[in-house]
């Protein structure tokens, strides 16, 4: 297997009196996409959370590249390369596209400095961020604020990309433009780890699988093979892929 570039070995985290993640060990390929699955209110989103430092983990390690990164607030974690796009997109509705941007990109102090050919990648893969370049970003629709909550999340070069949902409420023609654009990133050497719910995207993209249920991981495995396995895709999700 591909050496590890994020690694969680027996993760729990407590909120408040609530124990959510009970000893999660989770492994991430580099540059390979990892899916992470499961049911409504398994620990998918805790566990993201937990590995931005937004929520500490009260017990085990988890370690990025090598590198113990537990203890470290959530803008050190950043620091090293991980982009995190959450449920909500984390939208500046009130702010141009432009300027959404433009916060992301921390090199840069105007909109001109933003690495010009990086830019036009982006435009490639999210036409809608070019478009509505000037526009603010509450008024864009559901699909083009994720486009740009990811563009966002990309527009610096990233080691790690970790994302929340991305096809969620999504029409058809917009979930296929983000598999196209995760596509595209990963051929470019990103690691990808993706929370999903919808198992056709999952099965699209991803080269590894991670099923979690009731703050444990309890299946881990290549995508080929849990495709291929109507069983246990029944036993573990309720559904088949």
């Amino acid at each position: 297997m591909s050496e590890m570039l994020l690694d969680l070995q027996g993760v729990h985290t407590h909120i408040g009196a609530y124990h959510i993640l009970h000893g999660v060990d989770l492994q991430v390929p580099r540059a390979q996409l990892t899916m992470l699955l499961g049911r409504n209110g398994a620990g998918k989103t805790t566990t993201l959370r937990t590995i931005m430092g937004l929520w500490q983990a009260s017990q085990g390690k988890v370690s990025f590249a090598g590198r113990d990164i537990t203890r470290l607030r959530t803008p050190q974690i950043a620091e090293l390369g991980i982009a995190y796009v959450p449920e909500n997109m984390g939208i500046f509705s009130d702010l141009t596209v432009k300027e959404n941007m433009l916060l992301a990109a921390r090199a840069a102090r105007t909109a001109d400095d933003i690495d010009t050919q990086r830019l036009e990648w982006i435009f490639q893969l999210f036409p809608a961020v070019q478009k509505f370049w000037n526009h603010p970003a509450g008024k864009l629709s559901g699909g083009q604020k994720q486009m740009l909550a990811v563009a966002r999340a990309i527009v610096e070069p990233r080691e790690l990309l970790i994302v929340d949902e991305p096809s969620k409420g999504l029409a058809p023609a917009i979930i296929n433009n983000m598999i196209d654009a995760f596509a595209e990133l990963k051929s470019r050497g990103v690691t990808i780890l993706l929370v999903e719910q919808n198992l056709n995207f999952a099965q699209r993209l991803g080269d590894h699988v991670a099923v979690m249920d009731n703050g444990r991981l309890v299946h881990a495995g290549r995508m080929a093979a849990f495709s291929e396995d109507v069983q246990l895709q029944q036993r573990l999700l309720g559904l088949a892929l």
